[in-house]
């Protein structure tokens, strides 16, 4: 059985250990939830709102599910961190990856949502960084998708903050400045076009690089100056990704 790892948290090993006695029928399910996800933002108003007796009702069987098996997890990280090398390289594994730079984003308002255009006629790094945003709908379809025993979330955004809750954790790739501006380069001469080929971009990666703006505040910081396979095998491993379930 899979194991519910709350953002910033360690699993609950409580929600593994099979309840004895059999005459307890579905409360088993719902004392195995309440174990684990009564600590979670997302879960805590309808849990403590739920009869602790008596039929689960469908949030509940739903969220069971989710605490025994069915998981979900962003990978974060400022230029040149390995998002992108990172999510391809556990697709090569069999597992579900999305480049959520390449299949969620847009250019938004990190508040509404809504699809925006920059004022002047060509944006500014600073502009285009400040409105690369996720489209929360998609993610949150995907999340909820029961299909898939885990999937990892790979990439950033400025909207973040609307939808960290629905993880159960959250990876943080870091890695030094000579790493970062050596990877941009190399990314750069493949495809000049790459973010980072700009002065003005790579200037603002390196501010943000500096600063540390824009990443999630809790999460787990993962080595990714290692080895590529490493790196992935760490993730796998803190996820618990290669248990069964």
């Amino acid at each position: 059985m899979g194991r519910f790892v709350p953002i910033g948290g360690q699993a609950g090993s409580r929600a593994n250990r099979p309840i004895p006695g059999s005459d307890r029928g579905k409360r088993d399910v719902h004392t195995i939830i309440r174990v684990d996800l009564w600590r979670h933002p997302r879960y805590k108003h309808e849990l403590y709102s739920t009869a602790r007796t008596g039929p689960i009702t469908s949030l509940c069987e739903r969220e069971y599910y989710r605490a025994v098996g069915r998981r979900n997890y962003l990978i974060e990280g400022h230029s040149g961190a390995g998002k992108t090398a990172v999510c391809t390289e556990l697709q090569r594994r069999g597992y579900q990856a999305i480049h959520g730079d390449r299949e969620l984003v847009y250019r938004g308002d990190p508040e509404t949502g809504l699809p925006v255009a920059p004022e002047t006629g060509t944006p500014t790094a600073a502009w285009i960084s400040d409105h690369h945003i996720w489209d929360v709908k998609k993610v949150q379809a995907l999340v909820a998708n029961q299909q898939e025993v885990v999937t990892f979330f790979c990439g950033s955004s400025r909207n973040v903050a609307k939808f960290i809750d629905l993880f159960d954790g959250v990876f943080v790739l870091e890695v030094d400045l000579d790493t970062m501006n050596r990877r941009i380069d190399e990314r750069v001469a493949l495809d000049p076009t790459d973010w980072g080929g700009k002065p003005e971009e790579r200037e603002l990666a390196v501010r943000l690089h500096q600063t540390k703006e824009n990443l999630p505040k809790s999460g787990i910081i993962i080595d990714a100056t290692a080895r590529l396979a490493h790196v992935v095998d760490e993730i796998l491993r803190l996820s618990d990704a290669t248990k069964p379930v």
